[in-house]
């Protein structure tokens, strides 16, 4: 097991996970100082997938089966259709989603990343954003689609694809510091 730390965010994907919506996150939180573990179904690497085509492989740093949301401060949904629409099929992998928004910690969804959402079945009452093709499935939960590039919800936000990534990655990080650190700001 993994200890907990403020300063530790997961990412869950699997393999055909969109690269740049893994990457990029990734990057924006290791540089504002938070470790990023990448968690799947098995040890080894997942294989992103862009343009198209099957991109580069990722180490995975957690399974499922050996971490909880007690591990960590926040959870990064990645788009992808393949990735998304395998992990929405694995229990496992909805109940750690569920644990995140049953004990009030920051979490985002990029794209297709919100099936995970909609299988969790967090998303009653709650304003979100996402790829067009994911509006019925949504609305289907008693979510509310809005046309934006960002969605900011108490503790979910989510995004409608990889071109709203800069901003999406500044107001992931800036959640997360709302959440973890905000008693201490004087």
């Amino acid at each position: 097991m993994v200890s907990l730390s403020k300063d530790r965010v997961a990412i869950l994907a699997t393999h055909g996970f969109e690269e740049s919506e893994l990457r990029e996150p990734k990057k924006a939180l290791e540089k504002a100082g938070f470790q990023v573990d990448i968690i799947s179904e098995n040890q080894g690497t997942i294989t992103s997938w862009t343009y198209g085509h099957w991109g580069k492989a990722y180490n995975v740093d957690q399974t499922l089966g050996h971490v909880t949301q007690d591990n960590y401060s926040a959870l990064l949904l990645p788009g992808g259709v393949m990735s998304a629409d395998y992990l929405r099929r694995n229990k496992t992998a909805i109940a750690f989603v569920r644990s995140f928004f049953d004990n009030n910690k920051p979490l985002a969804a990029i794209c297709y990343g919100i099936w995970l959402l909609v299988d969790a079945d967090v998303l009653r009452g709650l304003n979100v954003t996402l790829y067009n093709s994911l509006i019925k499935d949504t609305e289907n939960t008693g979510a509310f689609w809005i046309d934006k590039d960002i969605v900011d919800n108490e503790r979910l936000i989510t995004s409608r694809n990889a071109e709203d990534l800069s901003s999406f990655n500044t107001k992931f990080i800036e959640k997360i510091y709302k959440f973890n650190y905000a008693e201490h700001v004087t």
